[in-house]
C-alpha cells in the first residue's frame, strides 16, 4: 500500500474528544461529560504539531492524509504550517464546514438531544445514540447505494438489517458526550478560524504550499464534491480528483475495494511528486 510502514514513519494522532485522547468520557470532574471544553480543529492540529516537533523532532512532513474530519485536519496542517508540510490528501473532507454540512450535523445533534433539556445533557447514555445512527443512514451513503442494495456487500440481508445492525450499533459504541464534543468541532470547523487568518478562508487555501490531491466522493452528501472543487481551485499546487463511487461519504472509509484502490493509486502518485521547496 502507499502508506507503507517499512518506508515511512507514520503517526496516527487521535482527535480530542474521540474517547482515546482527552475526552468527556475519560476526563475527571469538573471537566467531564457536558463540561468538557470546546475544541477546534486549530487546537487539534497545533497540539499535533507539538507532538511531531517536540517528541519526534521532525522538521518536514511528507504527507498529511485523512478521511472526513481527518481530511479537514490535512487542510489545516497545510494552511498553518505551509513550510513544513510537503503534501496533503484530504479524502471526503472539506476545508471548512459549509452551510449544508452544518445543517446536516445539526440534525444529528438534534436527534441525540431532543429528549433532554440543555441543562440535562449529563443524563445522556450510549443508548441515546441509536437515533443518531438511524439519521446518519440517510446522509452517510448515497441514494444509489441504497437503490443498488450495496449494503448486502456488508453482510446485511435487508435495509433494516443494515440500519439496525451496522449504523445503530456503530453509533451506540460512541459515548454521547464524546460525540457532542466532536460534533461541535466539526460544526465550527474552518481552517481560517484562527489568529493566523482571522476568517479569510481563501487566503488560508492560497497559502497552502503543499502538493494537494483533493479526493471527494462524487456522491458524498456530507462533504460535497462541489465544495471541494471550489477549495481546490484556491490551492496553488492542487489536483481535484473525485472518487467515482456511489458509496457516498463511505467512499473514503476503507470499506469498498474499488474505492480503496483508487485512493491508494493516487496516494502513490502524490508521494512520487517532488516536494516544493
Amino acid at each position: 500500500m502507499a502508506l507503507d510502514p517499512d518506508k515511512y514513519f507514520i503517526i496516527v494522532p487521535n482527535l480530542l474528544g474521540n474517547g482515546l485522547s482527552s475526552s468527556p468520557s475519560n476526563t475527571p470532574a469538573p471537566y467531564d461529560r457536558a463540561n468538557f471544553p470546546k475544541v477546534s480543529i486549530y487546537d487539534n492540529v497545533t497540539f499535533q504539531h507539538q507532538l511531531v516537533t517536540k517528541k519526534f523532532d521532525i522538521k518536514k512532513i511528507s504527507l498529511v492524509v485523512g478521511w472526513s474530519m481527518g481530511g479537514l485536519q490535512s487542510y489545516q496542517w497545510g494552511a498553518i504550517y505551509p513550510d513544513m508540510v510537503e503534501r496533503i490528501a484530504p479524502i471526503c473532507g472539506a476545508a471548512k464546514t459549509w452551510s449544508h454540512n452544518y445543517v446536516v450535523l445539526n440534525g444529528l445533534k438534534a436527534s441525540l438531544t431532543a429528549s433532554v433539556t440543555s441543562n440535562e445533557l449529563n443524563k445522556l447514555t450510549p443508548d441515546d445514540m441509536r437515533t443518531v445512527g438511524r439519521v446518519y443512514a440517510g446522509w452517510g451513503l448515497s441514494q444509489a447505494f441504497f437503490r443498488e442494495k450495496l449494503y448486502r456487500e456488508m453482510g446485511c440481508d435487508s435495509l433494516e438489517d443494515f440500519v439496525e445492525n451496522i449504523l445503530e450499533k456503530s453509533f451506540m459504541n460512541i459515548n454521547p458526550h464524546n460525540f457532542l464534543t466532536m460534533l461541535w468541532t466539526g460544526q465550527n470547523a474552518d481552517i481560517s478560524a484562527n489568529p493566523i487568518y482571522k476568517g479569510n478562508f481563501e487566503e488560508a487555501l492560497h497559502n497552502i504550499k503543499a502538493h494537494a490531491y483533493v479526493m471527494p466522493g462524487k456522491t458524498d452528501l456530507f462533504c460535497t464534491a462541489g465544495d471541494n472543487e471550489y477549495e481546490a481551485k484556491h490551492i496553488p499546487n492542487s489536483a481535484y480528483i473525485p472518487i467515482d463511487s456511489i458509496w457516498g461519504h463511505f467512499a473514503g472509509r476503507g470499506i469498498n475495494s474499488a474505492d480503496n484502490k483508487f485512493i491508494n493509486d493516487n496516494l502513490k502518485s502524490l508521494l512520487a511528486l517532488r516536494a516544493n521547496r
